[in-house]
C-alpha cells in the first residue's frame, strides 16, 4: 500500500513516498524511476500495464489471511520526536508507537536515518547506532571532541498491509421482546490487519462486515396463576386481626392477564385484650414493641458502622435511618464516619439507608457477627451530574422507513430516565435511551434531542435533524448549483462581463443510499449529495486557454469524511515557555503528551459533541489548564494556542496553626479576597488526620488583569437544573495544592472559608447571586460547591470590610471559582475574508474568533481593564456567532475585545480611524455610533491592528436600526446563525500580499467535503493535505509577481495537462528595499487520488517583468540532477523542475507541511518559508535564507520621450508624425499579430530581442 502519512511531530518532515512492489525495495529512493522504467523495459510490458499489474498485487488477500513476505515492504513517513539536546538524539521505536500508533507496524525489517538536513547517517562522522526493533539514537559523549549529535529523523520499513476477515462470532439473542413477535439476530466479524495496532484497515475487506436473519420468541403461553402461599402471621397479638396470602399472575406477555384475586383475607381472633396492648397491635418476632408503636426494640442489640468514601476518607455528620421509614434520622456519624444505634433488632430484613451531602444515597444490610451486635460498613460513591457521551446523530430518510435515536449518559448513580423531545414537545417514550420512529411522514422530521437525569441533575443532549423526503421526491437533486470562482487578471469573460466563471457545485446536504439496517443508532454509510459528473471546457484568455472541470452533475454518494483534528501550542502565559512532554487527558483517560516545544495533536473521536481537554503540568509549574476546544468537521483540523497560568510560590505552613492567604495581590489595588484554613484541618487521601509541616500553593487567577483572560479554564459554564448549558461571569478563579513537605503527597483540607470583598463586585445584583464553583475537569461544566452569607470583617483597627463567606472542601486538586449566573445574553456576527476587500464570496471558514467579556465601563465604577468571561466559536460558511453578556439599559454597561487567529497567524481587524467608514467595519449608522467600535491602534497607531473593542447594547426591537445585527438577543440565535451576508457584521480579514490560486478541479479549501476525486485534483487525498513552497529571491526595486504552472509530469493519465496556476507576489526585505522573496506554492509530487502510480509534477516558475534567472540552490540542483528525468531550463526567464518526492527543507529552499487541514497546512509551510528554516515560523520575510532560485528583476531604461511629453513639447510636428503613420498603416497590409501568453518568460532571448528593438519606447 501507499499512503501519505503524517510524520514528524515538531518539525513534520513528512509526506515521504511509500509504495508497493518488490521491485522498488531492492532500491534507494533516489533510484526508483531508473527501476521503474528499467524494469518495465526488460520485461517487455507498456508502463501503464506494469502499474495495474502492480496496483492488482495490492489487492490481493483482502478476504483471506496470508505468509507474508519480507520482500514485499512499504517506508514508513519520516519520524523525528527528540531534538538534540543533554545527551543527545534519541529517536526509540517505543516512543514513536506511544506518539504515532498507527503508522509503524510490528516488526520492522530495516530502518533508515537521515540528518534535517537531508545527509545519511553513515555520512556524518558522527557515532551512532540503530536498529529495526529499537530505533535510532546518537550520544554526545561518543562523539569526538567539541562535537554534538545533528538532529536526526528516521523511518522504517514495513511488510504491506494485508487485511482479512476474522472468523463470525455467535448470533446474537433475538431482538424481540414479546413472546411470538418477530425479530432479528445479527453475528459481526472484524476487517483485522497484519499491523500491531488494528486502526489501519486499508484496503478494507470485500464483502460485509454484519450479517443478519429472522427470528422469532416462542409462541404466547395462556397466563395462570401459581401456587397460593402461607398465609401470614395474625396482624394482632390479642383480640380481633386479619391474616392474608397471595399468589402471581404467570404470564408471557404485558398484554396478558390472569382472571381472580391476586391475594385473599381472613379473620383471625385471638385472646382478649387488657391494659396497654390495647393501645398497639404491631406484633414484633424479636424485641419488643418501641413506645411509638411503630418499630421494635431489641434492649439488649446494638447497631454499630462506619462510612466512607471510595478513597476511604471517613464522611462525618452522615445521616442514618431505616429504608423503611427514610425520614426518621435515627443517628448521625462523628469525625471518624463511625456511628452506633442502640436497640436495633439484628432482623435480616432491616435495611439501613445512609445519605451524606454529595453522595449516593445508598442501602445496606446488617451483618450479625455476634448475639448482641450488628455491623455494617457503608461505603458511598461522589455524585456525578448526567453528562452525555454519546449524542443522537442527524439522519435521511424516505417516507414510510423507519429510523433509530440512540442517546447515552454517564453520572452517578447511573442515569434512569431518558426523555425524547420532537421540535421542544415531549414525546410519549418509555423513558429509555433509544428513540425508534417506524412508518416515517414528512411531519415527523426536525429536531430530535434527549433529556436525562439521574435524579440529582439534568443534561441535554445535542439535537440532530432528521429529514424525510417525500415519496416520488429525488433523493439529492441532480441540478447542481451556481459557484463561481475567480480567474487571472487576463482572463475577463464578456458573457458575465466580470472575471468570474461559473463552475458549479452540489449542495452539501445529507442524502439516503444503501443502508442495510435502518434502525442502527449510526448508520453503517452517510451519504451526501455530491458530484456525480463533471465536464471537461476550456476558458478562452488572452492568447491562451484554461482547462476547468464543471459540474455537470449531482448524485448521492458516499461523504467525504476528513479527520477531525485540533492542533496546537500549549505555551506559559508570563514568557512563552512550552509545556514539554505536559500530560493530555480526556474524559479522564490519557491519551498522550505535548511535544519539545508544547505542541499537540488530538483527533476528535467521531461521536464527540464537547470535546473537553486537560492538560496537566508533570513538572508541577503549570496549574492543570482544563480547555473546551470547539471545531469544525468540514474544515478537517484548528489550530489553538494554550495559555497555561504559571503556579505561585510554595509557602509553608503550620498545619497546627493555619493560615490566612490573599487572593489577588496586584500592585497599587486591594486584595479581592482571602482563603482562611483553620488549625489542624488538613487530612491525607483516606481521611487520616495530618500533623506537619504543608507546602501550599494557591494560584489566583486575577480577572482585573486581561492578559490573563486566555488563561482561564473550560469555558465559563454551568448546566442547569432543566439541562441547559448556561453562563458564568467570573470574579476570580483560584487553585490550591497541598503536600506533604517530608513524602510529597497530596493533602486534602476541611473547612476552609473563603472570604470576596464586596467592594469587588461592581453590580450589586451580583452579590446576592453569588456562589462557589468547582470545575469538573471530565466535563468541563463548573458544579456548585457552596453559597456565601454576608459578614462584616475588621482589617485593621480603623478599616472595616465587607466580605462574602462561603465555606468549602479542597480535594481533588479542582480549581474553584467565584461566579454568578448571568442571563443578561446576547449573540455578536464576525467574518473573516481573505483579504480587506470584504468580497462575500472570499470569507473563510475554520478560523478561531474569540471574544472577551469586560467589566463595565465608568458609571458602573469599575476597572475597564478587567474581564469576565472569555468565549471561542469557529467560523463556517456564514461566519460565526459569539455569545457575550450584554444589556439593555445602557450600551456600556458590557463591553468586549474580539480577536480572530487562523492557524498561527493573527487576522486583522476592520480599521476604526482615522475615521469609522460602516461600509469597511460593516456596521450601518447609527447603530455603529451606539456600539464605539474601536480597533486596538485606534488611538495608538503603535499597537498592533489584529483586535477591535465595542459596547455590548441588548438590540431594541423597536428600533428598525437595530434589528439588522451585528448583536442579536440571546433568544434570537438562529437569526444570527442565519443572517445573510448583506447584514450588518464585524469583519476580520488575513493580511496577505496579492495573491491568486487557480485549480482546474475546484475545490473549496474551507469545506472539505467539497472534494472530488479526480487525476488532475490538486490535493489527491482528502485525508491529508501536502503543502509544497519554494522560495524565490528577486533583486530588484519593486515587488514582483511570481507565477507558478503546474502540469502532470510523469503520470500517464495526466502528462501535460494542467492541474493549477498559483500567483504570489514577492516581499521586501524589512531592511534592504532593493531586495525581496516571494513563497511560491507549487503542487507537490506523489500519488494522484487512485494511488496508482507517482507523479512528479512539472513546475515552471516565471517571475513577471523584465527578469533573468542568477542562481539556483546548488543542494537543490544536485537533487534534481540525481532524480532524472530532468525538466529543460533553456529559458533564463523562467525555471523548470519536476517536482521532489522528498519533503527536503530550507537547504534547498523547498517548504513542505503535511496536515488533516489544507489551509493550516499551507499557513505553517509559508511561515517557515518566511522565516527561512525547516521548524521556524515567521511573518516578517528574511529574503537572505532558505531561497531556492534567485532572479534579477530591472526597471526598463527610458531611452525617449513618451507620447504625451512629445505632445506638450512639440505638438504640431507630433501630430504630423502620428498622421503620416496613419496613413502608411492603411496602406500596408498588418502582418498577423502574435499574442503571447503571460508571462513573457515563456518567449527565447532572440524573438524578445527582435521584439525590443521594434518596440516603441514607453508611453
Amino acid at each position: 500500500m501507499a499512503e501519505w502519512m503524517t510524520g514528524s511531530k515538531d518539525t513534520q518532515l513528512n509526506g515521504y513516498m511509500a509504495s508497493v512492489g518488490e521491485i522498488y525495495f531492492h532500491h534507494t529512493p533516489n533510484d526508483i524511476f531508473r527501476t521503474y522504467f528499467s524494469t518495465a523495459a526488460k520485461e517487455g510490458k507498456p508502463r501503464l500495464q506494469k502499474w495495474k499489474q502492480i496496483r492488482r498485487n495490492r489487492k490481493l488477500g483482502n478476504n483471506e489471511v496470508q505468509e507474508l513476505r519480507s520482500d514485499v515492504t512499504e517506508w514508513t513517513s519520516w519520524f523525528n520526536i527528540d531534538h538534540p539536546g543533554g545527551n543527545g538524539d534519541f529517536e526509540r521505536l517505543e516512543a514513536i508507537r506511544f506518539y504515532y500508533r498507527e503508522r509503524v507496524c510490528a516488526r520492522p525489517t530495516s530502518i533508515e536515518a537521515r540528518t534535517t538536513d537531508w545527509v545519511k547517517a553513515e555520512q556524518t562522522g558522527e557515532v551512532v547506532h540503530s536498529s529495526p526493533d529499537k530505533g535510532f539514537w546518537c550520544v554526545n559523549k561518543e562523539q569526538q571532541q567539541g562535537r554534538v549529535c545533528s538532529n536526526y529523523h528516521i523511518r522504517f520499513k514495513c511488510p504491506v498491509v494485508h487485511t482479512h476477515w476474522s472468523q463470525w462470532s455467535e448470533w446474537s439473542q433475538c431482538s424481540a421482546t414479546a413472546c411470538g413477535g418477530p425479530g432479528v439476530q445479527a453475528r459481526q466479524r472484524t476487517c483485522t490487519n497484519n499491523m500491531r495496532f488494528r486502526y489501519l484497515t486499508l484496503p478494507r475487506c470485500q464483502g460485509k462486515a454484519i450479517k443478519r436473519r429472522e427470528c422469532s420468541m416462542p409462541a404466547c403461553q395462556e397466563a395462570h396463576w401459581t401456587e397460593w402461599g402461607p398465609w401470614t402471621a395474625c396482624s394482632v397479638t390479642c383480640g380481633s386481626g386479619h391474616s392474608l396470602r397471595r399468589r402471581d399472575c404467570s404470564r408471557t406477555s404485558d398484554e396478558q392477564t390472569c382472571v381472580g384475586r391476586p391475594a385473599e383475607v381472613k379473620k383471625c381472633i385471638e385472646s382478649p385484650c387488657s391494659g396497654t396492648e390495647l393501645q398497639c397491635q404491631l406484633v414484633c418476632t424479636m424485641g419488643r414493641v418501641n413506645e411509638e408503636c411503630n418499630g421494635c426494640i431489641c434492649d439488649q442489640h446494638i447497631l454499630l458502622g462506619t462510612v466512607r468514601s471510595t478513597d476511604g476518607a471517613p464522611l462525618t455528620g452522615s445521616r442514618i435511618a431505616m429504608e423503611d421509614q427514610p425520614f426518621v434520622t435515627l443517628t448521625t456519624t462523628d469525625e471518624t464516619g463511625s456511628f452506633r444505634i442502640p436497640g436495633v433488632c439484628a432482623h435480616t430484613q432491616n435495611r439501613v439507608l445512609v445519605e451524606h451531602r454529595k453522595f449516593v444515597p445508598s442501602v445496606f444490610r446488617a451483618v450479625q457477627n455476634s448475639t448482641d451486635v450488628s455491623v455494617i460498613k457503608a461505603i458511598l460513591t461522589r455524585v456525578e451530574n448526567p453528562y452525555i457521551v454519546k449524542h443522537p446523530e442527524t439522519k435521511v430518510r424516505f417516507e414510510d422507513q423507519q429510523v433509530t435515536f440512540c442517546c447515552k449518559a454517564t453520572g452517578a448513580p447511573t442515569p434512569l430516565k431518558y426523555f425524547w423531545y420532537h421540535n421542544g414537545t415531549l414525546l410519549d417514550t418509555k423513558n429509555e435511551g433509544t428513540l425508534v420512529l417506524r412508518d416515517l411522514k414528512r411531519w415527523q422530521e426536525g429536531e430530535y434531542y434527549c433529556n436525562v437525569t439521574n435524579g440529582f441533575g439534568f443534561i441535554k443532549s445535542a439535537p440532530a435533524t432528521l429529514t424525510v423526503i417525500a415519496k416520488g421526491q429525488p433523493n439529492c437533486k441532480s441540478k447542481p448549483l451556481e459557484h463561481f470562482i475567480k480567474l487571472p487578471g487576463d482572463c475577463f469573460q464578456a458573457a458575465t462581463n466580470s472575471f468570474y466563471y461559473n463552475v458549479r457545485k452540489c449542495p452539501n446536504v445529507g442524502c439516503t443510499g444503501d443502508l442495510g439496517d435502518e434502525l442502527r443508532c449510526k448508520d453503517n454509510t452517510n451519504y451526501c449529495c455530491g458530484v456525480k459528473r463533471t465536464e471537461y471546457k476550456e476558458i478562452t484568455c488572452q492568447g491562451y486557454t484554461l482547462p476547468v472541470k464543471v459540474v455537470a452533475k449531482c448524485g448521492c454518494r458516499r461523504c467525504t469524511e476528513p479527520k477531525v483534528l485540533v492542533q496546537g501550542q500549549a505555551v506559559a502565559a508570563d514568557n512563552g515557555e512550552p509545556l514539554r512532554f505536559g500530560q493530555i487527558f480526556i474524559g479522564g483517560e490519557h491519551v498522550g503528551l505535548t511535544g519539545y516545544k508544547g505542541t499537540f495533536t488530538i483527533q476528535v473521536p467521531q461521536e464527540t459533541e464537547r470535546l473537553v481537554v486537560q492538560f496537566v503540568d508533570r513538572l508541577g509549574k503549570f496549574v492543570d489548564t482544563v480547555k473546551v476546544f470547539p471545531f469544525d468537521r468540514r474544515s478537517g483540523a484548528v489550530y489553538f494556542k494554550v495559555k497555561l497560568l504559571r503556579k505561585s510560590e510554595t509557602i509553608e505552613v503550620d498545619s497546627t496553626k493555619g493560615i490566612t492567604i490573599p487572593l489577588g495581590e496586584m500592585e497599587g489595588e486591594d486584595t479581592i479576597g482571602e482563603i482562611e484554613i483553620p488549625p489542624n484541618s488538613f487530612r491525607r487521601s483516606n481521611g487520616e488526620s495530618y500533623s506537619g509541616k504543608v507546602k501550599a500553593t494557591v494560584t489566583f487567577l486575577d480577572p482585573r488583569n486581561i492578559s490573563l483572560a486566555m488563561t482561564a479554564s473550560s469555558d465559563l459554564s454551568f448546566v442547569d437544573n432543566e439541562g441547559n448549558v448556561q453562563p458564568l461571569r467570573t470574579y476570580g478563579m483560584f487553585s490550591a495544592d497541598f503536600r506533604e513537605e517530608s513524602s510529597n503527597q497530596p493533602l486534602d483540607a476541611a473547612g476552609v472559608q473563603v472570604y470576596l470583598d464586596t467592594a469587588s463586585v461592581k453590580m450589586p445584583e451580583h452579590v446576592q447571586k453569588m456562589k462557589l464553583w468547582s470545575l469538573n475537569p471530565d466535563t468541563g461544566f463548573w458544579e456548585e460547591e457552596g453559597l456565601f452569607h454576608i459578614q462584616k470583617k475588621k482589617r485593621n483597627k480603623r478599616e472595616e470590610r465587607t466580605f462574602l463567606i462561603g465555606n468549602m472542601e479542597i480535594r481533588e486538586r479542582r480549581l474553584f471559582n467565584l461566579d454568578v449566573p448571568e442571563g443578561r445574553r446576547c449573540y455578536v456576527k464576525v467574518r473573516a475574508y481573505m483579504s480587506e476587500k470584504f468580497l462575500p464570496g472570499e470569507q473563510l471558514e475554520g478560523v478561531v474568533i474569540s471574544l472577551i467579556n469586560l467589566e463595565p465601563l465608568p458609571g458602573y465604577t469599575a476597572n475597564p481593564r478587567a474581564w469576565g468571561r472569555f468565549d471561542s466559536v469557529i467560523t463556517g460558511p456564514n461566519g460565526a456567532c459569539l455569545p457575550a453578556f450584554c444589556d439593555a439599559a445602557r450600551p456600556d454597561a458590557y463591553t468586549a475585545y474580539v480577536t480572530a487567529t487562523l492557524g498561527a497567524e493573527e487576522l486583522e481587524a476592520a480599521a476604526s480611524s482615522p475615521k469609522m467608514n460602516p461600509n469597511i467595519i460593516g456596521v450601518s449608522q447609527p447603530f455603529l455610533g451606539k456600539l464605539d467600535y474601536q480597533r486596538t491602534d485606534h488611538k495608538d497607531k503603535q499597537l498592533k491592528k489584529t483586535a477591535f473593542k465595542i459596547n455590548l447594547p441588548k438590540p431594541n426591537a423597536n428600533n428598525i436600526d437595530e434589528t439588522n445585527g451585528p448583536i442579536y438577543p440571546y433568544q434570537n440565535m438562529r437569526d444570527c446563525e442565519d443572517a445573510p451576508v448583506s447584514a450588518n457584521h464585524f469583519r476580520f480579514y488575513k493580511v496577505e500580499k496579492d495573491k491568486y490560486e487557480y485549480n482546474v478541479v475546484p475545490f473549496e479549501e474551507n469545506d472539505l467535503t467539497s472534494w472530488t476525486g479526480d487525476h488532475l485534483a490538486w490535493w489527491p487525498n482528502p485525508q491529508e493535505f501536502r503543502a509544497c513552497y519554494i522560495k524565490v529571491k528577486v533583486n530588484g526595486p519593486e515587488e514582483v509577481m511570481v507565477r507558478s504552472r503546474n502540469y502532470g509530469g510523469t503520470h500517464p493519465e495526466t502528462t501535460g495537462q494542467l492541474y493549477g496556476i498559483r500567483d504570489t507576489r514577492s516581499v521586501h526585505d524589512l531592511v534592504r528595499a532593493s531586495v525581496s522573496s516571494a513563497c511560491v506554492e507549487f503542487k507537490c509530487g506523489g500519488m494522484l487520488f487512485d494511488q496508482s502510480a507517482v507523479d512528479r509534477t512539472l513546475v515552471t516558475l516565471i517571475p513577471q517583468g523584465n527578469c533573468r534567472r542568477t542562481a539556483i540552490n546548488s543542494l537543490l540542483q544536485e537533487y534534481l540532477r540525481r532524480h532524472p528525468p530532468l525538466a529543460v531550463n533553456n529559458d533564463t526567464a523562467a525555471f523548470s523542475m519536476l517536482a521532489p518526492v522528498d519533503p527536503l527543507g530550507h537547504n534547498y529552499g523547498i517548504y513542505t507541511v503535511t496536515d488533516q487541514n489544507p489551509r493550516l497546512a499551507k499557513e505553517i509551510a509559508i511561515g517557515r518559508c518566511f522565516d527561512g528554516t525547516s521548524d521556524g515560523f515567521s511573518r516578517e520575510m528574511k529574503v537572505n535564507v532558505g531561497n531556492a532560485l534567485t532572479f534579477s528583476c530591472q526597471e526598463k531604461a527610458v531611452t525617449r520621450q513618451s507620447l504625451f511629453q512629445r505632445i506638450q513639447n512639440s505638438p504640431a510636428e507630433t501630430i504630423a508624425e502620428i498622421g503620416a503613420e496613419m496613413r502608411r498603416m492603411v496602406q500596408t497590409r498588418p502582418a498577423q499579430s502574435r499574442i503571447v501568453a503571460y508571462p513573457s518568460g515563456q518567449r527565447n532571448r532572440r524573438t524578445r530581442g527582435s521584439e525590443r528593438k521594434s518596440r516603441p519606447a514607453r508611453q
